[in-house]
């Protein structure tokens, strides 16, 4: 057995600290995603949603001018365009931000 323990052992000391501090680097970017905001529109800006890396929807705006009650589908179509773009922003901006991080490792369940 080599002198100072089992083989190795120092490089598996070093790989938890790095480990460990990806886990803080991670912790404190989430809380900075959760604050932050992305935003789509559809309809030309006629329906615009804001939503948090949270990924929670926080304001609809919609413009007075597309509210037709003879057209309810349309307006709907366009609050779920908004919306599910806005997601999707969302999904990206955290995605990217992560691999940052991460270095474009693929862990399951991070985010």
């Amino acid at each position: 057995m080599a002198r100072g323990g089992f083989p190795g052992m120092g490089n598996m000391g070093n790989m938890m600290k790095q480990v460990q501090k990806m886990q803080k680097q991670m912790a404190d970017l989430q809380k900075e995603l959760d604050e932050r905001e992305v935003e789509a529109s559809a309809g030309g800006g006629a329906v615009t949603v804001k939503v948090n890396g949270k990924k929670t929807v926080l304001e609809v705006t919609i413009d007075k001018d597309v509210v037709d009650p003879d057209d309810v589908e349309m307006l709907q179509d366009l609050i779920l365009a908004a919306t599910n773009e806005a997601l999707r922003n969302a999904e990206e901006m955290v995605s990217k931000e992560m691999q940052k991080i991460t270095g474009g490792m693929n862990i399951p369940g991070l985010f």
